[in-house]
């Protein structure tokens, strides 16, 4: 811990001063702050020079928790070499400032100052920020509230607390805040990491009388601009003045035997918790997931199958850092000498294509929202660009499918194995009117594909996961020859459990199951496992799942059996092995059909998977969002949130309104809504019936959609109780 500070003499050693970390105007009198550290207090002396001085009461040891790899210099070595082999997550940056030094790192350019940081500047500000809050008085397992969005400072922060033994707790700024109430006191956290100051006057009014926090640390902006009444005798630290704090306190206890013979080093277990983090609450109040080092450095080292980076690989990284799969990513790219830019929503069309990344890192959403773009540039050409377009991709979405079938990686769930024969024939006609598509499907690459690659960048892969990516999307970025990994996992196991593989990318499925980990699919009432290709409960076991929820022993009995079966809740199943025909390389890999919790169950007592409804009809251009509902009911409904310019269009291209009409009315607008749902639903195994339309799009500000961009179903229902009601009657 803060040892170096328990000794007065090592203050004046190196004329330690803290004095611009508390403003005197506020302070008439003398101030102490107590950190809660054993024997050490901070004492403010008004003056012209307004000092803080070390105060010492006792001589009591300290302990210093360190990640020992990162921390291998500044520990007593008493004649033990410290291994290579990683031991804690921040325990890579070691690694790979030793292997690739001065490569960029880190590109944070939408924040002010924008930020270009080398592999050697990011490990030394980690280990400075470590220090810094050791400095402060934070100490090994206490809980840090990390609320703040990606950026290279919101990396910094989360190693720097885990380097140092404490615990990061994490969410995005976007969150209601008394869902951060609820995470910040449930987790017993002491103090608040924050993005901004504007985030954190959204704050305060509720935190400063329903929450203990002992001090606050800024990453972004000025403390000027932060409530005073909230703040009053609060400590509050800018990022800059924790980095320096840690960095004169490094070279005190370097330079200082007395410092380090007060001290007594403990090394971060790899079974010791490294962060909570609370499940996006899809359902209920989000339970708080303990995941321990181990269960990370899992990712870490298991991805390389994946995603085989090179050292210099591009990385476009959007979604929100604590999420856990944009986290394992980038812990994991980093260890391979990439570099990571950081974008938002609204630059990342002109990111794309001003960075060119080999990679993108993303959610289903984010390729929709790709497609969609990529669509209305089609349909807004010429007529004879857009009869050439479309017809070109028919041609390549054939090639591709035909493809697919010759080389065995048509993925089906029917155990029975066709007979050799019939494989052969199947395989040879597939490949025959592939041969005769061919050159039809190059010269679409060449006259159509390289301008949307040129536009797009991810020249080597986009990785999806975080929510279901619906077939006709997959099946669009293989035709004009991006390759999309789908990958599955939980926030629960760390998250990721199974993904494709750049020599397996097998099209309706989430891949095989990566390293070390196994599936099984049970029946959902008995608890018998079941034969690959039947349906069922899907659930999970390696060494990512996680340590249990966070004060909650009853949930994490329910989700986590004696032999350490992690039940996931979804639905799915496991494609059987065929030695020969079409589904020849699809052995093993997994399809998640949707979860368990989200299936309708009608009045006639038949099930229904909504997703499949859901993702036909999110093939309409005229449809944005919906949502299909009908719990007890004879037959299915849907909430459709309508694309209103495309409706609006539409209608003009059907007569249904004047050509020169600015709006639609609520009836005819609903009635051609029914129309294209059904249109595009038609080979669904249900049908839908009435439809509520509504203006408001289903957003995460409204509290519609989690931080990763699912829909929260349920609040989606509980909204609109009254108009679904209404729909039935």
């Amino acid at each position: 811990m803060a040892t170096l500070l328990s000794l007065t003499s090592s203050f004046d050693n190196y004329n330690y001063s803290l004095h611009r970390l508390f403003s005197p105007s506020k302070f008439p009198c003398p101030i102490t702050f107590a950190p809660k550290l054993p024997g050490l207090r901070f004492r403010l002396s008004p003056g012209s020079k307004s000092r803080v001085f070390c105060e010492s009461k006792t001589k009591e040891e300290q302990i210093r928790r360190c990640s020992p790899l990162l921390e291998k210099t500044s520990l007593p070595s008493n004649g033990a070499v410290v291994s290579d082999e990683w031991k804690a997550v921040p325990d890579i940056w070691r690694s790979s400032a030793e292997k690739y030094g001065d490569r960029v790192a880190v590109v944070d350019p939408y924040h002010d100052p924008p930020s270009t940081m080398t592999y050697r500047q990011l490990e030394q500000e980690i280990l400075d920020f470590s220090e810094g809050l050791r400095v402060i008085g934070v100490k090994p397992e206490e809980k840090i509230a990390l609320f703040a969005d990606n950026s290279c400072r919101w990396l910094v922060a989360d190693q720097g607390i885990m380097a140092m033994g404490a615990v990061n707790v994490v969410r995005g700024s976007r969150s209601a805040v008394e869902e951060l109430l609820h995470i910040y006191n449930h987790s017993e956290s002491v103090g608040l990491v924050v993005d901004n100051p504007d985030f954190f006057n959204n704050l305060a009014g509720t935190f400063c009388s329903k929450a203990t926090v002992r001090f606050i640390v800024l990453l972004w902006g000025e403390k000027s601009c932060l409530a005073s009444d909230a703040t009053q005798g609060l400590p509050v630290f800018s990022y800059k003045e924790i980095i320096e704090l840690g960095r004169e306190s490094r070279a005190a206890h370097i330079n200082s035997h007395d410092a380090r013979q007060g001290c007594k080093y403990e090394i971060i277990d790899s079974e010791d918790i490294a962060t909570i983090v609370y499940t996006s609450g899809t359902t209920g109040n989000p339970k708080g997931v303990m995941l321990t080092h181990k269960n990370l450095l899992h990712q870490i080292e298991n991805l390389w199958d994946v995603v085989p980076t090179k050292t210099g690989d591009r990385f476009l990284s959007m979604l929100p850092s604590w999420h856990a799969y944009e986290r394992a990513c980038e812990y994991f790219i980093f260890t391979g000498g990439a570099e990571q830019v950081y974008t938002t929503v609204r630059n990342l069309k002109d990111d794309l294509k001003n960075y060119q990344p080999q990679y993108l890192v993303s959610v289903p959403l984010v390729y929709e929202t790709l497609y969609r773009g990529i669509q209305k540039q089609i349909s807004t050409s010429s007529t004879i660009r857009k009869l050439i377009a479309l017809s070109f991709l028919r041609v390549s979405l054939a090639y591709m499918e035909l493809k697919r079938i010759y080389e065995g990686q048509f993925v089906t769930g029917n155990p029975k194995q066709p007979s050799y024969l019939v494989s052969m024939l199947d395989c040879l006609w597939a490949r025959i009117i592939a041969v005769i598509l061919w050159p039809l499907h190059v010269l679409a690459k060449k006259l159509v594909y390289e301008k949307i690659h040129s536009a797009i960048g991810i020249s080597k892969a986009g990785i999806s996961g975080g929510g279901s990516l619906p077939v006709h999307i997959d099946r669009f970025f293989e035709a004009i020859g991006v390759t999309v990994q789908n990958g599955y996992g939980l926030t629960e196991s760390s998250p990721v459990v199974a993904a494709r593989r750049p020599y397996c990318n097998v099209l309706g499925s989430v891949g095989h199951p990566i390293r070390h980990t196994e599936f099984e699919i049970v029946d959902s009432e008995t608890g018998e496992v079941l034969p690959p290709g039947s349906k069922g409960i899907v659930k999970v076991r390696g060494p990512q799942v996680m340590k249990g929820y966070y004060k909650n022993p009853l949930a994490t009995k329910q989700a986590l059996d004696d032999d350490g079966w992690l039940d996931t809740g979804d639905i799915g199943w496991i494609a059987p092995h065929h030695s020969a025909g079409r589904s020849r390389r699809c052995g093993g890999v997994i399809v998640i059909e949707g979860r368990a919790k989200d299936t309708i169950v009608l009045s006639s007592g038949e099930n229904v998977e909504p997703l499949e409804i859901e993702e036909a009809a999110m093939r309409s251009s005229l449809i944005q969002q919906i949502v299909v509902v009908g719990q007890d009911q004879r037959r299915l409904g849907a909430i459709i949130v309508p694309n209103k310019d495309e409706v609006l269009q539409a209608a003009k291209n059907s007569s249904i309104v004047d050509p020169d009409a600015v709006d639609i009315g609520r009836d005819k607008m609903t009635g051609l809504l029914y129309e294209e749902l059904s249109r595009w639903t038609s080979k669904c195994s249900f049908q839908v019936g009435p439809i509520l339309v509504v203006d408001e799009p289903f957003t995460i500000d409204s509290g519609l959609m989690t931080p990763t961009m699912k829909i929260r179903r349920d609040r989606v229902v509980a909204q609109y109780k009254e108009e679904i009601a209404n729909l039935y009657k």
